[in-house]
């Protein structure tokens, strides 16, 4: 579960050109048996090959891609710094956790200062952001087994305290991550309070003391949080046997619900017609209503809003739009390079990203509830300046 996000240095793609190379033998034809030289298994059960000859077990490569594919660099070397900033890695057993504390008063006005805008009054989600409480953990941690088998039945409770293994993920994802977009810009000790805070809203205990409003967390205490759902994931990940429990996990696919393209033979792997239809589907001719009284009105002339004549654009642009661009997250309105390159499209593709959204991180509207003309508005503002 452990990962880091929202690094801007770039090192390098030319390895993730090469490991395309060493395709897993998913299929029944790339056996091992049929190629006589082949490297350990993968962690999830498949088997890689090298290049041979032109060929990856019974595949055959473009050796002259795979030649230029390790000679590709993109960005530069980083700095030593950099690299021990991108390398700041926090693991359960307390590697990379520095010295530090911060105290659940002292999280909470953080927290409602750089934090709640976005996951909610103490924790609770909203605005497409996920929560971090939804009361006592240890009681919601049994909600972990509930199923969906009735329309008002209650299913799981997946936040923090209920369902992270490791509180060492937390610490590590707010001081890397956040808070968006000003990453990696809280103290040590900020992220101690924030860790406490959300502790406290999760109803949660250390070493069989209450994390109350006075509590103070340090290194050490942190040290003895144990997770409600410490084992409620498999295969057991942590520890020397780590990675040889993932290989025997997922050398059975029974395991994790896989389909196996010969029954008697569980290691077996299959890419199509992998299972046997197991159901007769049938299709329900001339079902539905039509008759409805009094008939459905097919209008569609929703009322047109009137908006007002006194918009102010800047303070729309404050309001919505300048923690992203005034932030470096997203184009400033004076960096004229990049708003030519997106400008060069024209302005009506602009208009529609923005109207839109992107995959690149641009919400719709940027969130607002501005109407289309006068989030227009805001984008002729922005670019011009720049201009």
């Amino acid at each position: 579960m452990m990962f880091k996000l929202n690094k801007k240095l770039l090192i390098s793609v030319s390895t993730a050109a090469v490991l395309s190379l060493g395709l897993s033998a998913c299929m029944e034809s790339a056996s091992p048996t049929k190629s006589p030289i082949q490297t350990k298994k993968d962690i999830d059960g498949g088997v890689s090959y090298p290049v041979i000859n032109g060929k990856t077990g019974p595949y055959y490569v473009n050796e002259q891609v795979a030649r230029d594919a390790k000679n590709i660099r993109y960005g530069r070397v980083p700095t030593a710094e950099e690299y021990a900033e991108w390398n700041s890695d926090i693991m359960p057993d307390g590697t990379g956790l520095p010295e530090g504390q911060g105290s659940v008063s002292d999280g909470e006005e953080i927290y409602d200062a750089k934090c709640v805008m976005c996951h909610g009054d103490f924790g609770s989600g909203g605005g497409g952001y996920p929560a971090l409480s939804k009361g006592n953990a240890y009681e919601l941690h049994k909600t972990l087994t509930n199923q969906r088998l009735k329309p008002d039945t209650d299913g799981p409770v997946r936040v923090f305290g209920t369902y992270w293994p490791q509180a060492s993920t937390l610490w590590w994802y707010i001081k890397d991550a956040m808070p968006h977009p000003l990453t990696d810009s809280l103290t040590d000790d900020e992220v101690y309070a924030l860790v406490a805070f959300v502790l406290n809203a999760n109803e949660m205990e250390i070493d069989g003391v209450e994390v109350d409003e006075d509590y103070v967390l340090d290194r050490a205490k942190f040290l003895k949080i144990k997770m409600p759902n410490r084992d409620g994931f498999e295969p057991d990940i942590y520890g020397p046997n780590g990675i040889k429990n993932v290989r025997t996990y997922f050398a059975n696919p029974a395991n994790f619900g896989a389909q196996t393209y010969d029954v008697k033979n569980p290691a077996s792997r299959c890419m199509k017609n992998c299972q046997e239809p197991t159901a007769k589907v049938a299709y329900i001719q001339g079902a539905g209503i039509s008759d409805f009284h009094p008939p459905l009105s097919e209008v569609r002339d929703l009322p047109v809003e009137k908006e007002s004549t006194n918009f102010d654009v800047k303070k729309a642009y404050a309001d919505n739009c300048a923690m992203c661009h005034d932030t470096g997250a997203a184009p400033a309105p004076g960096d004229k390079p990049a708003w030519a390159a997106l400008t060069a499209k024209g302005m009506d593709k602009v208009y529609e990203n923005g109207l839109k959204g992107t995959d690149t991180g641009m919400p719709a509207k940027g969130g607002s509830s501005l109407s289309d003309s006068q989030f227009k508005s805001v984008v002729d503002y922005i670019v011009n300046q720049s201009k």
